[in-house]
C-alpha cells in the first residue's frame, strides 16, 4: 500500500497498540495512536487518516461512541472504520455496524490477518472511488448525486455514510430489480472483505429509518429491491 497512508489506532491496552503499530509500520503505514475514544476523534480530525481502528471498550469514550461521532462529522464520515472487539456476540457486532463501522475484527488480534483485512478494505474503497461515475442516478423519488456524494429525496439532501450510500446507489440503479445478498456483499463490500451475516440487514434498516419503510422491499430468502411505484 501507499507508504504515505495514515492509520489511526485507538485502544487503551498499550501492548495491543504497540503490536499493531509495529506491524503496520513494517507494511509502510504511518501510525497514529490514541488510548481512548475522545482522543481518537480529536486525532482523526487533526490528521485525516486513511483508515481508523477503534477498540470497542475504552475509557472516557467507547469505540462505538467515537465511531458514531465520526460518522456525524462531515470531515470524517467517509473514512473507513474498523472496530476491534473482544466480544464475538451478535449484538456487539450490530452495535458497531449501527454506529457506522465498515468492518470489525475480534481479539486476540492476529497481525497478518488484521493487515490483510485493512488492505482489503482500502483496496475496495480505492476501486469504488476510481470506478465511480459522476453521473447522477435518477429515480422517481430519489436522486443519487455521485459527484457530491449526497442523496436528494423529497426536496431534502442527505449525506450518508459510505456503505449506506453505496448500498442505496446499487439498489436505485435498477428500480424494482431484486439484488441477492451475495451480489450486494460483492458490489458494496467486496468479496475480499469479511463482514458478518447481519451487515446488510443493519444497513437496510438504517436506510428505511431515514427514507421510509416502503422504499426498500425484502424478498425473503432472495434479497432486496428499491421499490418504485
Amino acid at each position: 500500500m501507499n507508504t504515505k497512508l495514515k492509520i489511526l489506532i485507538a485502544d487503551d491496552e498499550e501492548d495491543i497498540t504497540e503490536l499493531v503499530a509495529y506491524n503496520l509500520r513494517k507494511e509502510g503505514f504511518e501510525v497514529i495512536v490514541a488510548h481512548n475514544g475522545k482522543t481518537a476523534v480529536e486525532l482523526a480530525l487533526k490528521h485525516n487518516p486513511a483508515l481508523i481502528l477503534l477498540d470497542v471498550m475504552m475509557p472516557i469514550m467507547s469505540g462505538v461512541e467515537a465511531c458514531a461521532l465520526m460518522r456525524a462529522n462531515d470531515n470524517l464520515k467517509q473514512i473507513p472504520i474498523m472496530l476491534i472487539t473482544a466480544r464475538a456476540e451478535d449484538h456487539a457486532q450490530i452495535a458497531g455496524l449501527e454506529a457506522g463501522a465498515d468492518d470489525y475484527v475480534i481479539k486476540p488480534i492476529k497481525p497478518q490477518v488484521l493487515i490483510s483485512r485493512i488492505n482489503a478494505l482500502l483496496r475496495r474503497i480505492h476501486r469504488t472511488e476510481t470506478e465511480a461515475t459522476t453521473e447522477n442516478t435518477v429515480a422517481a423519488k430519489i436522486i443519487i448525486d455521485r459527484a457530491q456524494y449526497v442523496v436528494h429525496h423529497e426536496n431534502v439532501t442527505h449525506e450518508l455514510p459510505r456503505k449506506e450510500f453505496e448500498l442505496l446507489a446499487l439498489l436505485v440503479s435498477k428500480p424494482n430489480n431484486v439484488f441477492g445478498r451475495d451480489e450486494i456483499l460483492n458490489q458494496v463490500w467486496g468479496d475480499d472483505v469479511v463482514v458478518g451475516d447481519r451487515t446488510i440487514d443493519v444497513h437496510i434498516r438504517k436506510l428505511r429509518e431515514r427514507f421510509g419503510n416502503d422504499i426498500i422491499k425484502t424478498l425473503k430468502g432472495v434479497g432486496y429491491k428499491y421499490h418504485e411505484v
